[in-house]
């Protein structure tokens, strides 16, 4: 198994997500998580909302839980849908909405990243720009 990342990396993480978050005027919370879920490091951007210190997190966790981008979840999540009340479970931790990502090296997770504080689409948007930043350093 591939090392977790570590929390320099994920401050560089941090960074380019704060950029980009910043780039389109939005105030974020991200957070870097390890392959289990536990939190690495948590960044909150001034006046970002309160309520997106759990949301990034548990982002972050569910991309480790359940080993796939949150926005993945949404559909299989809706009323009838195989994945119905998903959820509801794992004490409400996951998140069914973008905003989460794996972060892998050769096929393995090595650590996660999740981002609250804007409409999905944002929240995706500047979680992948983390991402794009650890791919970079991993090549």
């Amino acid at each position: 198994m591939s090392d977790a990342i570590n929390l320099e990396t994920a401050k560089v993480l941090i960074e380019a997500a704060e950029a980009e978050a910043e780039s389109m005027g939005l105030r974020m919370v991200i957070t870097v998580a390890n392959p289990e879920g536990n939190l690495i490091a948590q960044h909150r951007m001034d006046d970002a909302w309160l309520a997106s210190v759990d949301i990034s997190r548990n982002k972050a966790y569910t991309a480790a839980a359940l080993q796939t981008p949150t926005h993945e979840l949404a559909e299989p999540t809706h009323p009838g849908e195989s994945l119905w009340g998903l959820q509801t479970t794992d004490e409400n931790r996951l998140v069914v909405f973008g905003g989460g990502y794996p972060l892998e090296v050769d096929g393995e997770i090595v650590g996660t990243v999740g981002v609250s504080g804007g409409e999905v689409s944002e929240d995706m948007a500047v979680a992948s720009a983390a991402v794009e930043r650890f791919e970079e350093l991993v090549e």
